[in-house]
């Protein structure tokens, strides 16, 4: 079986009667996602579960490209010194989020720029793949493929000396900006253009897919479109806060993540299936993260419930175990700036209340978890 070769430009068409589909499904999502802003508004853990949603999502988004880290790991050694370089990777896409959101809210459209200095974050040191051109676009033809052959390849990119083309095409697309070469040919009784003034989370659906077919980098292509994925759904306001987390859903189901990307590739793409199948997966993504945040909410008020003092620091220790659900005495006294002795003493009420558990076998460096927040997220 030969390789498909090259994408269009965008904007892609669809059926009409599969465009009505699609804008129902959102129709669908966007109500959950309503419900989502309002419990973020309102959560008293708002912060805390925001910092680690987006560590689970940076696990998650990195498993998808192989890496075997679990977020059970990311918490354990948040603190150590030496990391494995799984970790590191983790940690390097956990910074290129982060200041993504950053500049994101300060006013930058997403374009050209943006993505350049994201991945040259994310692909910053102890990371697999190709590392001395992070943060340029590639010289050379890759290709997508089991092997390391060519000849082998499942899909081959746009050529090197097209880039710039289609993320200009793509850059304008997404930031609902007219271009001339949007101009496609369809037949206005049975077929409809996805252009620049889609539905927000169809154009995210297309622009990840897009900046996945150009394979614009070297390495870190995947991490970085699902970077764009979140970035963009903040950008258009599609929620308030940063946590349109969907890496989750696309590793359950990843064979078929990628089957419905390469779909979308050649003379004869199929934007339809992958589309759905991305709407779906934001609704799944919706409603987890929904049910999550109403639990996790419930667990942190009916722990302040149980100490039952509004001043006192006791408080502020059990909320930053929503955040560091591995904790030392040192690092907390450290994060609150608090004298050792109160740390402890705040730890040890919170295991007297059963709010968390200490390994009391050990005398020392005692290690004070959250695992009803684990068990949760």
């Amino acid at each position: 079986m030969s390789a498909i070769k090259g994408i269009d430009l965008l904007p892609p068409k669809v059926t009409t009667a599969q465009a009505l589909q699609l804008y129902k499904k959102v129709a669908q999502i966007k109500s959950a996602i309503g419900k989502l802003n309002s419990e973020l508004e309102h959560s008293v853990v708002n912060t805390q579960l925001i910092q680690m949603l987006t560590l689970k999502e940076s696990v998650q988004s990195t498993r998808i490209e192989g890496t075997q880290v679990t977020f059970a790991d990311m918490i354990e050694e948040a603190t150590k010194k030496n990391k494995s370089n799984d970790v590191i990777e983790v940690e390097n896409y956990v910074e290129a989020l982060s200041e993504g959101i950053d500049l994101i809210k300060s006013g930058m459209p997403i374009s050209s720029r943006l993505i350049k200095q994201l991945h040259r974050i994310l692909m910053g040191k102890n990371t697999r793949g190709t590392t001395s051109s992070a943060g340029d676009y590639r010289m050379i033809q890759n290709f997508i493929g089991p092997t390391n052959k060519i000849e082998d390849a499942v899909y081959i990119p746009i050529n090197a000396n097209e880039i710039g083309n289609y993320i200009t095409n793509l850059e304008y697309y997404i930031n609902s900006e007219k271009h001339f070469t949007f101009t496609k040919e369809i037949n206005d009784s049975i077929e409809v253009l996805l252009d620049e003034d889609s539905d927000p989370l169809i154009k995210t659906a297309i622009m990840h897919a897009q900046f996945e077919s150009i394979h614009p980098f070297l390495d870190g292509n995947g991490r970085m479109g699902r970077i764009l994925i979140v970035l963009n759904t903040m950008r258009d306001g599609l929620i308030d806060k940063p946590v349109f987390f969907v890496s989750e859903e696309l590793e359950k189901e990843r064979i078929r993540y990628y089957n419905l990307l390469n779909g979308v590739r050649g003379k004869e793409p199929d934007w339809f299936s992958w589309i759905d199948f991305f709407l779906d997966a934001c609704q799944r993504m919706a409603d987890n993260m929904l049910g999550k945040l109403e639990s996790i909410t419930s667990l942190a008020k009916k722990g302040l419930e149980k100490i039952n003092n509004d001043r006192s620091m006791t408080n502020h220790i059990y909320l930053t175990m929503f955040v560091r659900p591995f904790i030392s005495v040192r690092e907390m006294a450290d994060r609150l700036n608090i004298a050792i002795s109160t740390a402890r003493n705040g730890l040890n009420l919170l295991v007297e209340l059963k709010l968390i558990d200490v390994d009391k076998t050990k005398r020392k460096n005692k290690i004070y978890v959250n695992y009803d927040l684990l068990r949760l997220l």
